[in-house]
């Protein structure tokens, strides 16, 4: 059996229908979903999904279900976070799966496979002698999806810490002023702490597939506020080169952006320059079937530019990014 598969990855930025948004839903479906048709994807990993409130119902993802309506995606199935109970998404930067092909299973890992970090800050203010726990507060998001030829895919969907630095006691004038060059360091270095434990979680959940099966097919996609040669991309993609262990080399996963020229490689755009900081990885064992990737960033505007006055833009600041393949 031959068949096409699509494998895209799109951070939403911050996707809701609060009240007095602006620009609101309406405005950015109108820009959005022709993005998302576009795709013409087969299985779509999203981030940045807020979930909204139903009086007296669990939260849930209605400006998604909204985005999605009438296009190729809606009657897909559909895995998302979930609060530690289970019992409804998160408020903000839910992560969700849409395949057009059965989930087996799904889970989500935050903290499950690396226990909480133990940390004592040294500018904090008051100095605390304790040692405080460090979690991480974005859940990585992994299912396994069916495909026609009844091989598994292991999709994992992750979005890793942001470069903001995390809040150190006492170091904070206002949200955007700190009260010494040192306490933004090391706010700087606890979300540096963050992301690179995603990135290691990640990876440990990626040796844990290979460890049942070296042949496995296994993509994952996101969000990495990383670009292609910071550490949390390496640490997930596994190169020879970082372990110098060549019986390693069947576990290694390929950046699905590398064939794409440096002029046009980017999925964010930053005080006017293009960085590659969502990225999509597969498995060796899928390359036989690699057709090419696109990034759909030709409209991309510059991000900073709405965050020096506030006003936001209705698309997204993030561009998709889509691998396709042929399953032979």
């Amino acid at each position: 059996m031959e068949f096409k598969l699509k494998i895209a990855t799109y951070n939403l930025e911050n996707f809701d229908d609060k009240p007095g948004q602006n620009p609101t839903l309406d405005q950015r479906i109108a820009l959005m979903k022709p993005q998302l048709i576009r795709l013409d994807a087969d299985i779509l990993c999203l981030q940045e999904v807020n979930g909204q409130e139903i009086e007296g119902q669990p939260r849930q993802l209605l400006a998604l279900q909204q985005f999605i309506a009438g296009t190729q995606y809606e009657n897909y199935h559909l895995v998302s976070t979930k609060t530690t109970n289970g019992y409804q998404v998160y408020d903000e930067r839910n992560l969700v799966i849409l395949s057009k092909y059965e989930i087996e299973s799904f889970n989500q890992y935050r903290n499950s496979l690396i226990n909480p970090l133990m940390y004592r800050p040294v500018t904090a203010i008051p100095l605390d002698v304790e040692a405080k726990n460090v979690k991480w507060e974005r859940p990585l998001l992994m299912a396994k999806i069916k495909l026609p030829s009844n091989q598994v895919l292991n999709v994992l969907n992750l979005h890793l810490k942001s470069k903001i630095p995390s809040n150190v006691d006492g170091q904070r004038l206002n949200a955007y002023t700190w009260r010494t060059a040192s306490g933004w360091a090391e706010g700087y270095f606890i979300s540096s702490m963050k992301r690179v434990g995603q990135a290691l979680e990640t990876r440990i959940l990626v040796d844990q597939i290979f460890d049942e099966d070296e042949n496995a097919f296994v993509a994952v996609c996101g969000d990495f506020n990383a670009k292609s040669d910071d550490v949390p991309v390496l640490a997930i993609a596994g190169r020879i080169e970082e372990t110098g262990n060549g019986n390693l080399a069947r576990r290694v996963l390929y950046p699905c952006e590398s064939g794409i020229p440096d002029s046009h490689r980017y999925s964010l755009f930053h005080h006017g320059k293009g960085e590659m900081i969502d990225h999509l990885l597969v498995s060796r064992n899928m390359l036989q079937y690699y057709q090419g990737t696109e990034i759909h960033n030709e409209l991309l505007h510059d991000e900073s530019l709405a965050f020096a006055d506030d006003k936001k833009y209705p698309e997204s600041d993030h561009a998709p990014i889509v691998a396709a393949f042929v399953i032979r």
